[in-house]
């Protein structure tokens, strides 16, 4: 999830997350290479997309356009010129907006048939292939509230008591995939009239907000290792469940538990996608590639790679993962229609009230 890539870990462990941009002199037209848009959280192990490129006889090459919100907004933009042929990472928060600007072609990629109903939300359609799931969650440091005797927030309410002021950093609903998660959550939470006075009670407790993830998580989180390097000093953050188990496996000496804790009672449910789009310069690759996503090999490396569960049936999640990163049990959710007819105009009154 457009969120945690952890990079400099990855590439020791042999994970690419590659990067490019036009000007690179290869082609996008050229019939034996794959162009995936998405956001700036993608990786695969080396191996498993060399296995695809052997195997189908394309090269893949990616392209990142920082947080999922930012990567589908932009692919609006370009949609009649799209910057590549496969899009990754629009999420169920966002899913409407693509499909009501035509971004993607259907296609019913191969291996569908195994992935759960709940996950295929385009009704039949098959503009978009369901991909990964996972919980946009508070994450706290749990050094901080052991030096300060003070006990973690379990719910949305929580986070607005004033012993918890000046602690919470999410990121902008308007730019921030997981930013409008956390503002979807809250309105699931609190319903169509109660979010706002929620927000009001955040916004006096002294509730930061930030771009992306990114400087969220490794700039003003105190929980994370890149926010310590940082002076990150907020030890709460709008992140994800899957966070915990990545500060354990990537942090350089093993520790026993996980330095950061989630927040149960503040996760929203995100399904991310895939599509084929619009005016893709090579279909037949764009679908050998969607095919892949929802293949076991794909699947099954995807979890320690972008922290993200699989959607597939059958495919297994490491151990490591599910003992520091289990999803939520009870995690808000939102029908897609619902988020399709609200998510703009809460957005703009999101905005109004917090930001300004």
């Amino acid at each position: 999830m457009h969120k945690k890539t952890f990079v400099a870990a990855a590439v020791g462990l042999g994970l690419v997350t590659l990067s490019a941009c036009g000007s690179t002199g290869q082609s996008a037209a050229d019939s034996k290479t794959v162009t995936l848009v998405s956001h700036d959280s993608w990786a695969v192990s080396k191996s498993v997309l060399k296995d695809f490129e052997k195997r189908s006889g394309y090269k893949v090459r990616v392209l990142k356009d920082g947080d999922a919100g930012q990567a589908v907004n932009k692919a609006i933009l370009t949609k009649d010129n799209p910057q590549g042929d496969v899009l990754f990472g629009v999420d169920n928060t966002l899913l409407s907006r693509a499909l009501d600007n035509g971004l993607f072609q259907p296609y019913t990629a191969k291996g569908l048939d195994k992935v759960g109903a709940q996950f295929q939300l385009d009704q039949g359609k098959h503009r978009v292939t369901p991909v990964d799931y996972g919980d946009i969650c508070v994450n706290y440091d749990k050094a901080y509230f052991d030096r300060h005797h003070l006990t973690p927030p379990r719910s949305f309410a929580d986070l607005a008591e004033p012993r918890y002021k000046n602690l919470l950093v999410t990121e902008n609903a308007a730019t921030s995939s997981p930013g409008l998660g956390f503002l979807l959550g809250s309105a699931a939470r609190f319903g169509d009239q109660g979010w706002p006075g929620y927000w009001k009670k955040l916004k006096a407790n002294g509730v930061k907000v930030v771009d992306g993830w990114e400087q969220a998580y490794y700039q003003e989180f105190s929980g994370s290792a890149e926010g310590k390097k940082a002076g990150g000093d907020r030890p709460l953050v709008v992140s994800y469940a899957s966070s915990p188990p990545a500060e354990v496996i990537y942090a350089k000496k093993r520790p026993a538990t996980a330095p950061t804790g989630v927040v149960s009672g503040t996760c929203f449910r995100q399904i991310e996608f895939a599509g084929l789009l619009a005016n893709a310069k090579n279909p037949k690759g764009a679908k050998a590639f969607l095919d892949f996503l929802v293949s076991k090999e794909f699947q099954e490396d995807m979890p320690l790679n972008m922290f993200v569960y699989p959607v597939v049936a059958g495919a297994k999640v490491p151990a490591d993962f599910t003992e520091y990163g289990p999803a939520a049990r009870h995690p808000e959710t939102m029908a897609p229609d619902k988020i399709a007819a609200n998510r703009d105009q809460w957005v703009k009154a999101w905005t109004s009230l917090v930001l300004k």
